[in-house]
């Protein structure tokens, strides 16, 4: 019976269970919870070379972007056979301005690693169709054979993407418009100036990201605390898009101690995932 226990763990943790399992892996720092995560899509990388990978942009996983870089450039990490599709990018500028996603994307990761050009998917902020864009992103996302790791940050308001507060928890990619908080928390990419930060944005729905086979969801600093309490701990709603991981069938939260600090099963959590550490070294 032990025995039985210990697999039905493993299942849940694998993604292999039927029940939803988010996980909430607390670290001291957060160049640990970025190691970890790094762990984490390596290891699929070596078990599936083709692996399909959702990014995300902003400040959170530029660390993991960049431990995924040394990896490549220091133990031939090989992500030749990679597909990725981002998130999000903002309407209105070109791919080539200092603030889009794909300059983003180019300078933190795409410039170092070997994903092909061809496999490389980020939606356009100038597309003169959206709607029909925003229809072909999700036929090649299936067409990929969907996600298999979805790397997402979270909003001061507990949004993931562009899903703003009160987005539909079924949306697919679409047209977002960019809440107050939202120009103010990335006017400093733009000269600090609110005006200056795109008012509308091309966004993966919440529905999309929920098809992903896996979420990481990484968060840093006492700015993410309340949100990151109200999505593992709140109520699921439409408020807090974020909240509808705790439905998710294998969501990793990687936050650190500052992010953590509004749970309120903080000991719980790293009691867990200390067990769990034992377990795999049995």
């Amino acid at each position: 019976m032990a025995e039985r226990g210990c697999y039905l763990l493993w299942l849940r943790h694998d993604g292999a269970g039927l029940l939803p399992f988010m996980e909430v892996i607390i670290q001291p720092t957060y160049q640990q919870l970025v190691a970890i995560a790094a762990e984490i899509i390596r290891d699929a990388l070596l078990k599936k070379p083709n692996l399909v990978l959702g990014l995300a942009t902003g400040s959170t996983p530029i660390g993991l972007y960049e431990t995924l870089v040394r990896m490549h450039k220091e133990n031939g990490l090989d992500f030749s056979d990679v597909t990725t599709f981002n998130l999000d990018e903002y309407i209105g500028i070109p791919s080539a301005h200092p603030c889009s996603y794909h300059t983003f994307m180019t300078t933190h990761f795409f410039n170092a690693v070997n994903i092909p050009v061809a496999n490389r998917h980020i939606p356009q902020s100038t597309a003169e169709n959206h709607e029909a864009f925003c229809e072909g992103y999700e036929a090649a996302i299936a067409s990929a054979g969907g996600i298999d790791i979805q790397v997402l940050g979270i909003g001061k308001e507990g949004h993931i993407g562009f899903n703003e507060p009160s987005s539909s928890l079924g949306s697919r990619t679409r047209i977002k418009t960019l809440t107050q908080s939202t120009l103010e928390a990335n006017a400093q990419h733009f000269g600090g100036t609110v005006d200056a930060v795109p008012k509308m944005a091309i966004t993966m729905g919440v529905g999309t990201i929920m098809e992903a086979k896996r979420c990481l969801l990484l968060a840093n600093g006492e700015s993410k605390a309340l949100a990151i309490a109200r999505a593992v701990e709140g109520p699921i709603t439409a408020e807090v898009p974020a909240s509808v991981l705790q439905m998710h069938p294998q969501t990793v939260v990687l936050i650190d101690e500052a992010a953590a600090s509004q749970l309120k099963r903080v000991d719980y959590y790293k009691q867990v995932y200390a067990n769990k550490q034992k377990l795999l070294r049995i």
